[in-house]
């Protein structure tokens, strides 16, 4: 500042000038930044201690594993117990878990008739050339949205499919209430080549120079906007290729940056773990964990395993999901079979919530205030989920239910 305190002067300029650098330097990571493979190697090299998690039945290679055959779902003490664990594992621990029997024994016909509906999709799909995350068109079958595409083609097994009380347990155990669920099926035959290992979603899916843009604090946040998980829908023995972790690794602050790096893919090539998976597991990590799909080294024939797994990309209400999902044609496609099998008893309350929750967008914003303020005494305004639920406990027609979703759609419009 000069002698009359005005900032003109040109060594104030400098100093100014010079402070906004190391302002600028100190917000964001740049694609030239020394390699932090050793900070990589340092948070990897740790191994869990068992007594962390207490309800976890074992620890093999780093990654928590839980049986929930022995768990109840609507056991309130439980489930907080189990999410705390879960929680604290994504966040400060080896940042993955699986849950064997997600889907219990006795749910497994759901499975196997998702995956009927799953093989009709593919078949009306295949005259489209469409793309792999990491395989040429049509080496692999991928089904994008099959949220959506399975709600539309077969409501009975997706809504016992959907209803599973673990998927809202998890998801809220990582993201709090009001989560959007988007899903897209995978399935690699033998001889599919493994993935590059990556993060994933948000920052996940931009190149180096898109996230050098973004501050340090949204690279941290990211991890917390999404929870990644997978659901066996066939055995999974390591030869199949299930999917590869470096666990602890999302701990790494620049991570969405190094992922990319050659030193971090060769490392990650030497320290990957995984575990084999049957069918109706699931597994669910932080997208900030490097990871990669395995390669399928089952041979072809009666023999080889075609590895299918349903990916669940489970988003924050404070995000965006990665798919653009038509909640109301669920709602208006699965209605009378939601109903049905809720008045005959088929679903609890419990269950019929978290179906009705993978059905609909929980949070009401953004939205039009003007046309639908808030719930007196409330500071928020039904929210689709809202309006479901109430549907169902009214009995409405899906007449009834098709005019309250479009209702909702033109007053929450500008």
């Amino acid at each position: 500042m000069t002698a009359n305190g005005d900032l003109n002067g040109a060594g104030a300029m400098d100093d100014y000038a010079d402070k906004a650098d190391r302002t600028t330097s100190g917000r964001l990571y740049h694609t030239n930044t020394p390699s932090s493979i050793s900070m990589l190697k340092t948070l990897c090299s740790r191994t869990i201690d068992k007594s962390f998690y207490p309800h976890c039945k074992s620890t093999p290679n780093n990654i928590p594993v839980y049986d929930l055959s022995s768990c109840s779902s609507a056991d309130e003490a439980t489930v907080s117990a189990l999410q705390e664990e879960w929680h604290s594992i994504l966040h400060t621990g080896p940042g993955v878990y699986v849950l064997k029997h997600f889907y219990a024994a006795p749910f497994l016909p759901i499975i196997d008739q998702s995956n009927e509906v799953f093989d009709r999709i593919i078949a009306a799909e295949a005259s489209n050339s469409r793309g792999d995350h990491f395989a040429a068109s049509s080496a692999n079958s991928r089904i994008w949205n099959s949220l959506q595409k399975h709600a539309i083609t077969e409501p009975q097994s997706f809504v016992q499919y959907y209803a599973n009380p673990w998927l809202r347990h998890a998801s809220e155990s990582w993201l709090g209430p009001d989560y959007t669920v988007t899903a897209q099926v995978n399935i690699v035959r033998p001889g599919g080549a493994p993935q590059m290992p990556h993060r994933d979603y948000h920052l996940g899916f931009q190149t180096a120079v898109q996230c050098a843009h973004w501050p340090k604090t949204m690279h941290a946040a990211s991890q917390f906007l999404t929870l990644q998980g997978a659901v066996a829908h066939s055995d999974m023995p390591l030869e199949s290729g299930p999917t590869r972790f470096l666990p602890f690794s999302q701990l790494l602050e620049d991570g969405y940056m190094a992922w990319r790096r050659d030193d971090v893919k060769e490392y990650f090539a030497d320290k990957w773990v995984s575990l084999p998976l049957e069918k109706g597991d699931a597994v669910f990590f932080n997208p900030a964990l490097i990871h990669a799909a395995g390669e399928n080294r089952t041979e072809p024939g009666p023999d080889g395993i075609d590895r299918s797994a349903n990916l669940l990309q489970i988003s924050s209400a404070f995000g965006k999901t990665m798919e653009k999902i038509d909640h109301e044609q669920i709602v208006i496609g699965c209605w009378d079979e939601l109903r049905a099998q809720a008045e005959a008893g088929k679903l609890n309350e419990l269950e019929t919530e978290c179906a009705v929750r993978a059905m609909t967008d929980g949070y009401p914003f953004p939205t039009n205030l003007d046309k639908r303020p808030p719930a007196p005494g409330g500071m928020a305004p039904e929210s689709q989920l809202d309006i479901v639920l109430r549907a169902l406990r009214e009995h409405l027609t899906k007449t009834e239910v098709i005019q309250l979703l479009r209702q909702f759609r033109e007053e929450s419009s500008a």
